[in-house]
């Protein structure tokens, strides 16, 4: 699979008729791991599908407006995280429920999941996760799952890196609390 510099993608994607295959390109290079991202946050596989979609349409539609003032990986992410929240606020005010029940549900939909492949540990440690307040569970799934730098994480999430090393040494206290008591 060819592989296109941030600057390629830009340049090209300009170009009208290269339009639809440097998206193709672009949606090849990071949907697998767009998907793990919004998969870590959402639980549902169906759910992940459909705000994976939509995280792409929106890509494709903003990304002539794109400044490369970021990378585009890091602008990928931040939509996705955006679109996760929305998504799960949506749901809370849907069903006009408070959070801790939507993470229960959540939680329950792991058990459930019969695309959740999991053992029995990492099955303990997506319900720790759920345990955690969103921001929290966000940088702890970047920096844990994604091994992402704190600088990246910072661009996707305009949080200072030192509030981002923060956030992540109280998650991983609060998981280890977690599967202590379990």
């Amino acid at each position: 699979m060819e592989e296109l510099s941030d600057q390629e993608i830009i340049e090209q994607f300009a170009v009208e008729a290269n339009r639809n295959y440097v998206f193709n390109l672009l949606v090849r290079q990071y949907q697998q791991r767009l998907y793990w991202h919004i998969r870590r946050m959402l639980i549902d596989h169906d759910d992940s599908d459909d705000i994976l979609q939509n995280v792409f349409i929106k890509a494709f539609h903003a990304l002539p407006k794109f400044r490369g003032d970021s990378k585009i990986y890091t602008w990928l992410y931040k939509i996705a995280t955006n679109e996760c929240i929305t998504f799960l606020n949506k749901k809370k005010r849907r069903f006009f429920i408070p959070m801790v029940d939507v993470e229960n549900q959540l939680s329950k939909n792991i058990e459930s999941d019969s695309y959740f492949s999991g053992d029995q540990i990492q099955m303990k440690l997506q319900q720790a996760l759920l345990t955690l307040p969103e921001k929290q569970r966000l940088v702890f799934n970047l920096k844990y799952f994604e091994e992402m730098k704190y600088e990246d994480m910072s661009e996707i999430l305009g949080t200072s890196v030192g509030a981002l090393k923060a956030s992540y040494h109280h998650a991983v206290k609060k998981i280890e609390s977690f599967l202590k008591s379990t």
